[in-house]
């Protein structure tokens, strides 16, 4: 039998969530249930509710979530009722040529829920990035739950998307490692989360670029040992200052912007590598000579959900913040109930939090 639970929608572009009631179908092949227990608010989603991801209206906002598997399809052994669960965009298929290849994290055909959940009136609903969490209970491919040890939903789950973003453009495809100088130029979730992971990789010098002092003030939090005020003095410059003269190993760029990411491309050492996690709007363009991109070496890479295998590294993620190694609790600035999306969207407008975090109700 079909369920009725309370769920966040964005009917159309720009206007205020809702609120309502979301019919949500028993499993099918290869589908899971799960009990939402907590979800983070995502820059995403305020992107789906703009329309700037695209036009396929109403959207069933929410994807930076954990919770409980309620029920199970047929087919289905990833995981059972009961498991705790990260919930990912990320689904891989196992048969594509990554996954041949066994790089199932470049998975070309990853995939998600085959049914639709809708309205009371039987519109469909879009789920955000496949997931649709602002709801007590949704319906996903069983791929895209990552069976985890216990832990505060409100701050693993944000390894569903931002943080887990901002870590692997480090460690995965940065390849981050002991002895490194970094810098990570954008200090949002994704930049902190960068900066955190480098830490734990073993980086020795790691620098935040930002134009918030707020911001920079925070990132000390996650562990860079150095900042810079890119609205008071130049990048390039501080950054090459700070690392002997020579620029930074690995220069994370997570702002999505031309001016940023040239600015990491000048601000690495000669064979020296960037990522690039920040995400561009389609009209972005960035122009760089040949002669520097040919003669600087190194490498450019972009990174595209941290470059994450789910079941490798959620794991992994938990166990170290059970450790007290990765400090999850640091990037929840506050806790919220379901009917307060909208006004979560506007304090991030206002850059006064790092997230804010849905606790369904009976899960706090």
């Amino acid at each position: 039998m079909s369920q009725t639970v309370k769920g966040v929608v964005a009917r159309s572009k720009g206007a205020p969530v809702e609120l309502v009631d979301v019919v949500v179908p028993d499993p099918g092949p290869g589908e899971a249930v799960v009990a939402v227990e907590a979800c983070g608010v995502c820059h995403t989603d305020l992107h789906y509710r703009e329309g700037g991801i695209n036009d396929e209206f109403p959207f069933l906002l929410g994807h930076e979530a954990a919770g409980r598997v309620e029920a199970v399809g047929e087919g289905v052994t990833e995981v059972a009722p009961g498991d705790f669960v990260i919930l990912n965009w990320r689904a891989v298929c196992g048969e594509c040529r990554a996954c041949a290849k066994g790089e199932p994290q470049y998975c070309f055909a990853t995939h998600n829920a085959t049914q639709k959940m809708t309205l009371t009136d039987g519109t469909e609903l879009s789920p955000a990035l496949g997931i649709g969490a602002f709801v007590e209970k949704t319906l996903v491919a069983a791929g895209q739950c990552t069976k985890v040890e216990d832990a505060d939903a409100a701050a693993v789950g944000l390894l569903g998307c931002g943080v887990m973003a901002g870590f692997g453009a480090a460690v995965n495809t940065g390849g981050v490692t002991r002895g490194d100088s970094v810098a990570v130029i954008g200090c949002g979730g994704v930049g902190d989360a960068a900066i955190a992971g480098s830490r734990i990789a073993g980086a020795t010098t790691i620098i935040a670029v930002d134009v918030d002092a707020r911001k920079l003030e925070t990132a000390k939090q996650f562990g860079a040992t150095h900042t810079v005020d890119a609205s008071t003095e130049d990048p390039i410059e501080a950054i090459r200052a700070l690392t002997g003269g020579f620029g930074a190993d690995v220069v994370v760029e997570a702002v999505g912007r031309p001016e940023t990411y040239e600015q990491a491309f000048y601000a690495r050492d000669l064979a020296g590598t960037v990522v690039l996690v920040g995400v561009p709007t389609p009209d972005k363009q960035v122009t760089l000579p040949m002669i520097d991109i040919f003669g600087r070496g190194g490498a450019l890479k972009s990174s595209w959900y941290g470059d994450c295998l789910p079941s490798r590294d959620f794991p992994m993620l938990v166990d170290l913040y059970r450790q007290g190694r990765f400090d999850l609790d640091a990037f929840v600035t506050e806790r919220i109930g379901i009917a307060d999306v909208e006004a979560a969207f506007e304090k991030m407008h206002g850059g006064d939090v790092l997230r804010s975090v849905v606790v369904m109700e009976g899960s706090k």
